[in-house]
């Protein structure tokens, strides 16, 4: 948690105090704005609330609302390891939600289904002061989350975006910078090998690996004349299906030296290169750092993993949630998400 300081908004006026170097009765004296605290004393307290980003009897002011806030985290169904981390994560922040009255309520819907989507969207009641979702590009998304909006529903769009929706915040990477990375990194690993690259994505419609695939697309046509890129598969972040689906591309290129994984169903994808003896001859490169990536990794499989925090995410998408309902400002910088490389050498 230190990355991105959940626990500040926790914080006591002791907590204040020791870390300021001052006693608890001058901390209490510079809050009220009392005399007797020498300027100097004044700044140095004052710096650590605002480095802390600390806000006195927050707990007090929650509960002085007459219910409890209530949010939603749409999220895909099926099993998606670093969306479960995601879940994990929000299961961790029990003590931190209570404290400030919140409750988080997990609904699992398909999320590569813009009907399907929409409909989980749509039966969401004004009950819920704030809604996290991975969101799905499409025209019916949109319009359900610009009605929770017009119905006063806060909402924050959660590893996946919908810009052109009024979502009231994007909580997640650049995606466009991190498939960027994922190819400079298939080009600089595949070195002067000539050959065909595969992309298995879980859907085109989702933002987040669109604009993955955009940015790997710009940098293959820009920087690796060598490497020609085979149309996408879409195996709807499943493992049966993307392994099918890739086990049939290697029986038609046996020229294939790269490999992307946009999304999920990484099982299935190194199940096609293994039954197929490739293991060992195509770069590999995926999203994530979850049990399975790890021990791929380990093993020599993959190569490297794109990595964001899922604790970070699911922390900040609270955070902003619950800035939003207050009308409070966002912490853009303490909730920016950061891409990071991950290969054996450095798994975390």
């Amino acid at each position: 948690m230190a990355e991105d300081a959940l626990t500040a908004a926790a914080l006591t006026l002791k907590d204040i105090a020791r870390q300021a170097g001052v006693s608890l009765a001058t901390v209490d004296r510079v809050l009220h704005n009392r005399p007797g605290v020498r300027p100097d004393t004044v700044r140095r307290v004052k710096e650590t609330i605002a480095r802390n980003a600390f806000q006195p009897h927050v707990a007090a002011a929650e509960l002085a609302r007459g219910r409890a806030r209530r949010f939603a985290f749409v999220m895909p169904s099926g099993p998606n390891p670093f969306m479960q981390q995601i879940e994990a994560y929000l299961g961790e922040m029990s003590a931190w939600l209570a404290t400030r009255r919140l409750n988080v309520e997990m609904i699992a819907t398909d999320v590569f289904d813009p009907s399907v989507l929409a409909a989980s969207l749509e039966a969401l009641s004004e009950d819920y002061d704030g809604v996290a979702v991975v969101a799905l590009d499409h025209p019916g998304v949109r319009a359900a989350i610009d009605d929770l909006v017009d119905a006063g529903t806060k909402v924050v769009t959660l590893v996946s975006d919908v810009p052109s929706s009024r979502r009231h915040h994007y909580v997640g990477i650049d995606n466009i910078a991190a498939g960027r990375t994922a190819g400079a990194l298939v080009g600089r690993l595949v070195g002067q090998r000539s050959g065909k690259v595969a992309i298995v994505a879980g859907s085109q419609g989702l933002r987040d690996h669109a604009e993955r695939i955009f940015g790997f697309n710009q940098v293959m046509a820009s920087e690796c004349p060598n490497l020609a890129v085979l149309p996408v598969l879409e195996g709807r972040d499943e493992d049966a299906r993307s392994e099918q689906l890739l086990a049939r591309l290697f029986g038609r290129h046996a020229d294939i030296v790269g490999l992307y994984n946009v999304g999920a169903g990484t099982q299935g994808v190194a199940n096609a290169l293994s039954e197929a003896g490739r293991d060992k001859q195509v770069v590999f490169v995926a999203h994530d750092v979850t049990a399975l990536t790890r021990r791929l990794l380990l093993q020599g499989v993959m190569d490297a993993a794109i990595s964001q925090n899922p604790g970070h995410e699911a922390r900040a998408a609270v955070r902003v949630l619950l800035a939003l309902a207050r009308g409070e400002p966002i912490l853009r910088e303490q909730e920016k998400i950061r891409i990071d490389i991950v290969m054996r050498d450095n798994l975390p």
